[in-house]
Parts: C-alpha cells; sequence; structure tokens
C-alpha cells in the first residue's frame, strides 16, 4: 500500500507545502489568510513570498554609497564582481542612471516586480539620492514595487518621506536589543555629527530602530526584519528579537548566517569568527519559529543583484550596455502586466487545485494501516526557477532543501555550490566543485535533479545522498512527497519496512 500526497497534505497543513502558519516564510496559503489589502503587497515579491520567489525577480540599484554605522561582519566593496554578498557592488550610480537602468531591466525581465535600495551603505543615509531614485521611477515606471532596505538609525527621520513615495516594504536589520551584545556587533554609529562607540552606540541604534519599526507599521507598511546569525554572540538573543519584533508588528523575519570568510576582509573574518552551520540556521530559525513568519529563502543578495533570488544578470546591464538598449517603456508595460497576470493565473490554479485536494476526505495517517511514526527526511533539489525540478545536477549553483514527513513538506533553506559541469577538463577542479557540493549537502539524505552524470551518482551514493533524476519537471514539493512516499515503502526510514509490510 502506497502512502497518498492527499493523506499527507491533509496531516495538519495549513500551508504550501505542508508547513505550520509559523514556520516558513510567507507560502501562498498563508497569504489566502491576509487581508486583501496586504495580499496584494506580498503575493508577487520574491522576498516577502516563498512561492513568488520561484516566480517572479527583483532588482536593487546602488546609489547610497555612505553609512552612518559600522558593523563587525561588513566591508563595504565597490566596483567589484567577485564576490555575491550585502555591501557590494560593480557601480555606483547616481538616481537618473539608476532609474534609466530599471527601465531597462523591467523591459528586458518582464516578470521584475520589485525595486530596491540596499546600499551599499545605509540608503537613508543617503537620503537625497534615495528618494530622488524613488520619485523618478514612481512617476516613469509606476508598474514596480519600490523597497528599501535600512539598519534603522535614521529611519524614524525618514518614515514620512517613505510614506509619501507609496512604498510598502521596509527591511529593518535587527541584530539584538540587548545594547550590550549590541557593542560586540557595532564598534560605532555616527550620530548627530558624532561619532560614538560602545554600548551608548547601541543604545541609541536600538532605541532608533524599535521607534521606526513601530511608526512604520503604523501607518500600514509592512516590515521584514533581518538579522545576521552570529555564533556565540547573539545566536541565542535572537529569539528574544524575533519575540519583540513581532510583538510590535513585524510582517516577517529573516534570520540570516554570518558571512565570514576572512578574503572578504570584514572584522569578523580577519579575526577568525566562525559562520553558522546549516543545522544551526535552522534550529535557531525553528526557534524563532514560534514567534514569527520566518523568510528561508534569502540569498542575501549584493547590493547591485539583478533577476531572480539566486541568480545575479548585473552583467547585462552595466552602464555601458543599457547606453545602447533604445526603451520603450510604455509598450514594455503592457508587456509586462500580461507576462505577470500569467504567471498570477498560474499561481492561483495551483492554490486552488491545493485547497482542492485538502477538501477530499481521506483517511488519517494515524487511522488504520498506515504508521504517522516516520522520522523527517531532508532533501536537496537542483532548481532554475518556477517551482519545478529542472536543473541538472552538475548545472546547480544552489540547491534548495525541503524536509518531508507525515505532515507534509516544507521549505527550510538554501545552499550554495560550486558547478560541477562548468565545460572545464581539469580534474582536479572538477572533483573540488564535486566534493564541496557534497559537503554542502550534508544532512541531505537524497536529491532530486533533473539529471545526472554517473561520476556524481557514484560519489552522491557512497556519501549516503540517493540522487534521484526520475522526476524531471514535475512540482518540487509533489515530487519531494513522492520520493519520501518511495522511501517508505523501501523500508528506509528506521527499518520501517517490516512494519509496513505486516501491515500491507
Amino acid at each position: 500500500m502506497e502512502l497518498s500526497v492527499l493523506e499527507h497534505g491533509k496531516a495538519g497543513s495549513s500551508s504550501a507545502g505542508g508547513c505550520s502558519s509559523s514556520s516558513c516564510g510567507s507560502t501562498d496559503d498563508q497569504l489566502s489568510h491576509l487581508p486583501d489589502s496586504i495580499r496584494a503587497k506580498v503575493q508577487n515579491h520574491p522576498c516577502y513570498s516563498e512561492e513568488a520567489h520561484h516566480y517572479f525577480a527583483r532588482m536593487h540599484v546602488a546609489v547610497a554609497p555612505a553609512c552612518n554605522i559600522q558593523c563587525h561582519y561588513c566591508n563595504r566593496k565597490y566596483d567589484c564582481a567577485n564576490e555575491s554578498r550585502p555591501g557590494v557592488v560593480s557601480e555606483v550610480l547616481t538616481p537618473d542612471q539608476a532609474v534609466k537602468k530599471v527601465k531597462a531591466v523591467a523591459a528586458t525581465i518582464p516578470q521584475m516586480t520589485v525595486l530596491g535600495i540596499a546600499g551599499p551603505g545605509d540608503p537613508l543615509a543617503n537620503p537625497q539620492r534615495t528618494f530622488e531614485t524613488f520619485r523618478q521611477l514612481t512617476e516613469q515606471a509606476p508598474d514596480i514595487k519600490l523597497c528599501v532596505s535600512t539598519n534603522g538609525l535614521a529611519l524614524p527621520d525618514c518614515v514620512e518621506e517613505l510614506a509619501k513615495h507609496n512604498i510598502d516594504h521596509v527591511t529593518i536589520t535587527i541584530n539584538c536589543v540587548d545594547p550590550k551584545i549590541g557593542a560586540k556587533i557595532y564598534p560605532w554609529i555616527y550620530w548627530n555629527n558624532k561619532r560614538i562607540r560602545g554600548v551608548k552606540a547601541a543604545e541609541i541604534l536600538i532605541r532608533q530602530q524599535q521607534k521606526g519599526l513601530e511608526m512604520l507599521v503604523e501607518r500600514g507598511i509592512l516590515v521584514k526584519v533581518n538579522s545576521v546569525m552570529i555564533p556565540g554572540v547573539n545566536d541565542e538573543h535572537l529569539k528574544e528579537v524575533s519575540r519583540i519584533v513581532k510583538e510590535k508588528g513585524a510582517f516577517l523575519h529573516n534570520v540570516m548566517p554570518l558571512i565570514a570568510e576572512a578574503e572578504h576582509g570584514t572584522f569578523y573574518g580577519v579575526m577568525g569568527q566562525r559562520s553558522p552551520d546549516p543545522e544551526e540556521l535552522q534550529d535557531l530559525q525553528d526557534s524563532c519559529a514560534g514567534d514569527m513568519n520566518m523568510m528561508r529563502h534569502c540569498r542575501q543578495c549584493r547590493a547591485d543583484a539583478v533577476g531572480m533570488l539566486g541568480e545575479d544578470r548585473g552583467d547585462e546591464f552595466t552602464l555601458e550596455k543599457i547606453e545602447q538598449m533604445d526603451i520603450d517603456y510604455e509598450a514594455a508595460m503592457v508587456k509586462r502586466a500580461a507576462v505577470q497576470a500569467s504567471i498570477m493565473e498560474e499561481l492561483d490554479e495551483k492554490a486552488a487545485q491545493k485547497a482542492r485536494l485538502a477538501n477530499v476526505s481521506v483517511p488519517s495517517l494515524t487511522e488504520g494501516r498506515i504508521s504517522r511514526n516516520y522520522r523527517s527526511v531532508q532533501m536537496a533539489v537542483a532548481t532554475n526557477g518556477g517551482g519545478l525540478i529542472n536543473e541538472h545536477f552538475g548545472h546547480a549553483r544552489e540547491f534548495l532543501i525541503y524536509e518531508a514527513s507525515p505532515e507534509g513538506v516544507r521549505f527550510i533553506g538554501h545552499r550554495k555550490v560550486d558547478q560541477f559541469c562548468v565545460g572545464n577538463d581539469s580534474c582536479g577542479e572538477k572533483e573540488s566543485a564535486l566534493s564541496g557540493s557534497i559537503r554542502a549537502l550534508k544532512g541531505c539524505e537524497a536529491v532530486l535533479c533533473s539529471k545526472i552524470g554517473f561520476e556524481p551518482w557514484s560519489d552522491l551514493e557512497a556519501a549516503g545522498i540517493h540522487p534521484n533524476g526520475e522526476h524531471a519537471m514535475e512540482p518540487i514539493e509533489e515530487a519531494v512527497m513522492a520520493v519520501y512516499q518511495e522511501m517508505i515503502a523501501a523500508g528506509r526510514l528506521n527499518g520501517e519496512k517490516a512494519l509496513f509490510q505486516a501491515n500491507a
């Protein structure tokens, strides 16, 4: 007897893929319970909706070079094309250049719905450049959502201006609510024309962040809180941060891993502060999830990122290249509207299908011959978008990680890797990339992809990870659940084969 997707989908699942409303990022089923005014702000926003990030793109424009605080995990780099992390850009733009670039990208990538300003410094420490960019985009590209990401120090003074520009989404990076912990993260802030250090600096920053959060919520602006998980510094404390920002009305909490490679030149990197491993990050996210909707699909983008989350097409839109483009944006808006409407139709149909399945009367997993005492399983998925398993193992730059259990399927994160198949004949480089991929998939028991070669197949099996190319072009969550059923039927989950056969 085979477990059905219906049975799993019925077992306590309230959101897309079967996660509870408090355990995931903002998924499509969660959105269905929101007021229409809020759902409209989120449903096509790839950073605020886990479902949307499979279909919609975003871009950042680097118009804000200056910053008013220093973080031990940050080292801003300009004219840099080789690193993918916040604070890094290839070109710093003027507002006019930024607007021209946005229109070029939007015309070329019609599923791009969101424009954000996130640096490379702090947008609100560069208010003239930031708000001039927003002013022009409001007039010239009214179909694009506008967002801003800030450390919050200058936020209270800018809330009215943000509201005036119809900005519906603001991200605040809040790493602590305890000044003593803050003093370990921020060496200084620049406040009222003075450089202030230590606990006093952290007290001011925390006060401004909390005040800004409250003011934004009062005006109906959706707030996402970013927090950097720094092992041994604020990791346990972030549970308290999550509780407090939820109480004050934040919409989403994004707990991100510290990036601390020494070559990036940050204080933490040079001093040997370690980054959290994936298991530590997931455990903390799960601990915070009881108090807050969690974002788990963040890619910690560059300040000039372009394209879908997980990709960067910035090289296609350098200043030199966009100068050669002839953009008819009024015509582009017509095309953009049609493409985005088609995507929304697809998403609505998927949501309706899930609703129909959830309403079908099926036996409970706790009744009859089916045991619910199966452990959960993590699986890695290679995808290049669209919510499908549509990427060759060797071409993947990242894998999405899903957890399957009797409660359903939930998305829990992503892991970056180097491409195994890059057209390079160097055996050493290929072996290194493959070894790195296998290390990155630690804890996963299966990897789902569209195709996979014999060599990586053998090495994955030797590492205890089962390769699976049998679900190519299938929806991710359905395929993950199908493989989970196969594992149960094969008795691979803690020796349940005897129980399964005895009761079949």
